[in-house]
């Protein structure tokens, strides 16, 4: 079973919030609300976005590039988690 399927509904929940989030720059830019109501809306939409692929970029790393079932060295835990740590940095 894949990473993605074993945090299906945590993921799927995440994209939901992520399109109600959408939804809402739609109705502000169609309701004509200040430029920066909408900017701000799109902000938020944009972190849920980074968030999103922060978690499938750590599960992939765990799961793909270090194979948990092939029992990787401490070096190799270690520079993936410091390739997980920069990729969390960046997408703040």
């Amino acid at each position: 079973m894949g990473h993605v399927t074993r945090d299906r509904e945590k993921l799927l929940h995440r994209v939901r919030r992520i399109r109600g989030q959408l939804n809402a720059v739609e109705k502000a830019i169609e309701g004509q609300e200040a430029c920066v109501t909408v900017l701000q809306t799109v902000v938020s939409c944009r972190g849920a976005m980074n968030s999103l692929v922060t978690v499938l970029l750590e599960d992939h790393v765990r799961y793909h590039v270090v194979d948990p079932d092939k029992n990787p060295s401490s070096k190799q835990g270690k520079a993936a988690q410091e390739l997980i740590d920069i990729l969390k940095t960046y997408l703040k």
